[in-house]
């Protein structure tokens, strides 16, 4: 990847050039779904069913979604990524992995624009600002990297087998609300009387603790606790590992199935 990192970079910036030709407030755009989604949840689970209540609930609601929102369209837009470039790998020779990882990268630029603008929101209204705000550069890079071996499984099988992004497209509906991105698991009063609700919530779904430590950070100004940290750091390094092992073992045909 660094020896070919002139091709990566130009992969990044033409689908960048891609997503925001025509459009005159370019990444901007992206902000319309998540707030849309932070006005729509903010009524209905803050106000409506009130299944949670929380100080300063939309900041609390938005950290969520702005994470949710890069692991989400990360998936959706790896997925198809080398069957979209499938005319490169034809006629070139190059780490393969480089095509859903610029698809990643490109979400992560829309990731950090969000959260540059979120961030000054968040430490002026909860005070956050705190020593544990060093931490974060470091979830962020933690979260990168679980994205980034989650995208090459789903591409990497998706060229091979034509179903997994529907499946992967279908599946992300029902695991949104099983990530604590408008609740917190234990302060669930179901998850309190069964406690193996809250491990489903908050450990068996990987995304979770990711959501938790990015809001641990910004929203109460602590740092995450040593089993989040932890946690992350493992199923990050897990994940990539993994990922990196399917590609290459399946990348072959690579040019036959694209």
């Amino acid at each position: 990847m660094i020896r070919y990192r002139y091709l990566f970079t130009q992969l990044v910036s033409r689908e960048l050039r891609r997503k925001y030709k025509g459009s005159r407030l370019g990444v901007l755009w992206y902000l319309v779904n998540p707030l849309v989604l932070l006005g729509a949840y903010t009524l209905m689970f803050g106000h409506v069913l009130k299944v949670q209540s929380f100080p300063d609930y939309p900041i609390f609601l938005m950290i969520g979604i702005v994470v949710w929102t890069f692991f989400q369209q990360s998936l959706l837009a790896s997925s198809e990524s080398l069957i979209d470039q499938g005319p490169l790998v034809r006629k070139a020779r190059f780490p393969r992995e480089a095509i859903p990882a610029s698809s990643v990268t490109v979400q992560l630029v829309t990731f950090l624009a969000i959260l540059g603008l979120l961030l000054p929101v968040a430490l002026a209204i909860r005070g956050s600002a705190a020593p544990a705000l060093l931490l974060l550069p470091v979830v962020i890079a933690l979260l990168f990297g679980f994205v980034l071996g989650c995208a090459l499984i789903i591409s990497v099988l998706h060229a091979y087998f034509r179903d997994v992004a529907p499946i992967v497209a279908a599946a992300l509906l029902p695991w949104f609300f099983l990530t604590p991105i408008f609740y917190q698991p234990s302060t669930l009063a179901f998850a309190r009387q069964h406690a193996w609700v809250e491990t489903l919530l908050a450990w068996v779904n990987p995304i979770a603790p990711f959501v938790e430590a990015t809001r641990s950070i910004l929203y109460s100004g602590t740092a995450p606790d040593w089993g989040h940290l932890v946690y992350i750091v493992c199923v990050a390094a897990v994940t990539l590992g993994v990922g990196a092992l399917v590609f290459r073992r399946m990348e072959g045909e690579l040019a036959v199935v694209v």
